[in-house]
Formats: C-alpha cells, structure tokens, sequence
C-alpha cells in the first residue's frame, strides 16, 4: 500500500508540476502575462513578474494546447505546452528568429519549425513581389510561379517530414491539421471526360477534416482548429444558405464525441455564430442546432450540452421552440382575430393571395408611423393588383384601441387590420373558452409571444402555401423581393433603397 501511494504521489508530481521559464534578453523588469487560447482567442491563464529578464509561471493548472507569453505593448510569442518543463530563452525584438529552446521536446520542435516558416515566407514574398511587376504574358512571370510553386512543395515536404518524425508528439498534429487536403484527379470515363466537373470541390469539402485527429481535445485550445471551423463553413468554401449550413453542420457534429472539448466547441461555435448572423434568414441554423444538440435528450435522459448551465439552458430551449416555428420554410401558427368592426374575425390561412405579407406593429411606435404608410403605398399602387396581400395585426389594448382604429382611419390602410382589440382582450381574460376555438386559438391571441414580438415592425413574407420566406425586411428591400419574386424586376421603384431603415429592421 505504501508502494502505491509512492507511485502515485510520483505520477502526481511528474503529471503536474511542470515549470514554464522563459528567459527574454532586452525585456526590462515588468508583469508578464501566461496566456492560452480557446479556439481562435486568447485567454489570461496566469501573471508573474519578470525580473533580471528571466520569468517563470507554475503549469499545473494549465491545459495542452498553444500558449503565449505577453509582454507590454501587445507584444507576445507562441509555444507548446504539452505536460513538461519549458525552458526558452529569446531576445527582443524578434522572438520567433532568435528562439532557443533549452528543455521541452514539443517545442524544439515547433520552434524549428517556426523559423523555417518565416524563412520561406520571406523567400516567397519576395518571389511574388517581383512576379506582381510583370504582366502574366511576360515569360519571367511563368518562371517566379514556377518557383512559388517550389517553395511551395519544399514546405509541404517539411511538413510531411516532421509529422513522419513526431508522431508521438501535439505539434505533429498541429501542424498537419493546418495542412491542405490533397486532392487526387477525378475520375474519368472511357473518353477520358471527367465523371463529376465539381469533382474537386466534392472531395475537398467531404475530406476537408481528414487531418484532424477530431478524437483530440487538445486542439480545440490551439487557433488552428477555430480557423478550420470558420473556414468550413464560411462563404468561400459553402453556399451560404441556412439549409446548407444546417446539413453540413449536422454531419459534422454527429460524427464527434459527445462529450469531448472538440464537440462542445464545435456545437457551441455553430450555433452561437448564426444567432449572432445578421443575415436574413439564418437564425434557422441557429434555431435546428439548439433543438438537436441542446433540447433534446440523450441516452442518459440529459441535454447533449453537458457544459450548459441549467438556467441558461432552460432559456436557450425557451426560445428555440417559439423560434423553431418562425424560421424560413416553415408554417407559421394562423393568426384569427378581429377588424376594426370588432365584431368580424379573419385569418391570414385563408387567404388566395400568391404572397401574405404579415404585419406587426404599434400605432403609438415611432418607427411604425414612418414604415406604416409606405406599406400602404405599395399595397394600393402594386401588391393589391398583383394579389399580394397584407395581414396587418396591431396592437390595440386599453388606450391603443382607439389610436389603432384612428390611424388606420386617418392613413387610409386598406389591407387587412385585425387585432386583439380591448373588448376581445377584456372578454377572454374572463373565459377565453367562448373564442376558442370556435373563432380562434390561444396562439392568436398572445401573437406577441407566438411570433415572440420583442418590438415593432415586425415582418413576415409568406408564399401561397403561407410558408416563410423572408423577414424583417425594409420597405424598399420588401419591394425589390416581391418585383423580383413575380418577374417584375424592371418594375419602377416607389421606394429607394434606406440604409437607415435597413438597419432598423435587422434589430
């Protein structure tokens, strides 16, 4: 027993007590940051102060992964730490060309390597440089992209060499994974044609993970990996169209480990990106990632999300599912309420309209007064003739009744107005029993949470089969949609583009 309580406090000490030492020549007495990184940010880890040029910082509490080393004025360099002692000694200014490593196999390593890249980007920056003063019929301009193209594949076999030679080591794959995928040549058939024209790009997007090791936590806490992520599934490797975006990111997500770093990285980065998105229609990515990896339910009956706090994650699935019915492609819940007669109810379902525009909105909102008769400008000079409807919905409770019923009257809308107007909200606070759901549902008469309206204007663009296809538009991008959507491109525009109003409608 005493055997093995040695052996243990020994692993203990060798696992943890690593030391970080770094000694900076040219760098006077100061505090210096340990900084690590979280996907592409870098994070305060520890502070000490440096002192004869010479600082150490305690490792035991810290991750494998890259981290920095911080000085004033925003300057800092890179190392690996992977659970040993780091010893380097560098010299200001230039940190990367004058690293030497003293103890640490990871970064001998990777310091190696760190200055056999700048010495090549040097070499091919100087290349391009000469290559962009000539014109490309210039038979010298062919000659320098020949040599780019050797640096290049000098660089690539380096790299493929110390992968070979350190495959016990984190840099090995740090440095792979920032490699290109190779991509072989596409198939042909028996006249030599190709079998796919978009063979490469097929390849490269189903491959584009392969020199990932996605079973290693450790790379989430290097920015290489973020970048990967970003790349992926940014614009210059994927339509950028809400249902592209969900199916890729379906496929990725399912094939990690449920409870590693790298899933919960990877989910959390997808999804908090596209609810940040502030292009139409992608809060539906947002929306389909929190019900499948935060909503549902695993084999142990929990959240997928395993690193959510049960509060914020009780908020996160409320609002998911009152979005999960307002995202494009979808059916919206029907809306049934009454006119300014208060005593004719109409639904936005039963409309023939090719297009239903659903309007939210507030006579007493300043934005609404200047949006409002617009709208009613484009209704009666095109969407009416072009069966185009506008399901207005307004809100119209205790003094806003009267001011509901007054606008429209003094504006003159013709569309459709309906709302929860203060006698109806008045008569289904007693017993809402008596309109629903012969007349209504509880749906229509709390729109406001239904369609969650957090403020007004809100919009809605409907197809025939009253599914969605755009929101929160402006009233001049409202109008380029539906004359383009109906083939009436040349159509002559009532309203200008309004950057101002455009950025209105986005918040």
């Amino acid at each position: 027993m005493k055997l093995l309580i040695v052996f243990t406090f020994l692993i203990a000490s060798a696992s943890f007590g690593q030391k970080l030492k770094f000694k900076i020549v040219g760098q006077k007495d100061t505090t210096i940051f340990l900084v690590k990184y979280y996907g592409k940010n870098l994070y305060y880890a520890d502070t000490a102060e440096l002192k004869n040029e010479v600082v150490e910082f305690d490792a035991k509490k810290q991750k494998p992964g890259i981290m920095a080393v911080l000085m004033p004025q925003q300057k800092y360099f890179e190392f690996i730490y992977n659970n040993e002692d780091v010893h380097i000694e560098t010299i200001a200014p230039d940190f990367v060309k004058t690293m030497k490593v003293k103890k640490s196999e990871e970064n001998k390593v990777f310091a190696e390597y760190m200055q056999y890249l700048a010495v090549k980007r040097a070499e091919a920056n100087k290349i391009s440089e000469e290559r962009s003063k000539l014109k490309k019929d210039d038979p010298q301009y062919k000659e320098l992209g020949e040599k780019l193209d050797a640096v290049s594949k000098e660089v690539v076999a380096y790299q493929k060499n110390l992968i070979a030679n350190n495959a016990d080591k984190l840099v090995s794959k740090i440095v792979k994974m920032g490699m290109e995928i190779e991509v072989p040549e596409a198939p042909k058939d028996a006249n030599g044609k190709p079998l796919d024209s978009l063979f490469a790009y097929h390849y490269y997007r189903d491959h584009f993970f392969d020199n990932i090791d996605l079973k290693d936590d450790r790379l989430v806490n290097t920015p290489v990996f973020h970048n990967k992520l970003e790349t992926y599934f940014g614009k210059t490797m994927m339509v950028q169209h809400w249902d592209s975006i969900i199916k890729y990111g379906f496929l990725f997500c399912d094939k990690l480990d449920p409870k590693s770093k790298i899933f919960e990285y990877s989910v959390s980065w997808i999804t908090s990106t596209y609810e940040k998105s502030n292009i139409m229609g992608m809060d539906k990515v947002f929306v389909m990632m929190g019900d499948r990896y935060y909503c549902s339910k695993n084999q142990e009956g929990k959240s997928p999300a395993y690193w959510m706090p049960e509060e914020k994650l009780k908020t996160l699935c409320e609002k998911v599912e009152v979005q999960k019915n307002l995202v494009m492609g979808v059916k919206p819940p029907n809306i049934s309420l009454r006119d300014t007669t208060d005593t004719k109810w109409i639904d936005f379902y039963s409309l023939k309209s090719e297009y239903t525009i659903l309007y939210f909105w507030d006579p007493e909102c300043g934005h609404c007064k200047k949006t409002t008769p617009k709208l009613q400008e484009l209704y009666a000079k095109k969407f009416k003739d072009r069966n185009i409807e506008v399901f207005s919905v307004g809100k119209a409770v205790g003094d806003e009744f009267g001011k509901w019923k007054k606008y429209i009257k003094d504006n003159h809308l013709t569309f459709i107005n309906v709302a929860v107007t203060e006698p109806l909200f008045k008569a289904a606070m007693e017993d809402a029993r008596q309109f629903v759901p012969k007349y209504t549902t509880l749906e229509a008469l709390n729109y406001q949470t239904t369609y969650d309206i957090y403020s007004t204007p809100r919009v809605f663009v409907l197809d025939k089969d009253k599914k969605i296809i755009a929101k929160q538009l402006s009233i001049s991008q409202l109008e380029d949609l539906l004359d383009h959507l109906q083939n009436k491109k040349d159509a002559p525009k009532l309203f200008p583009p309004d950057p101002e109003e455009d950025e209105q409608m986005q918040h």
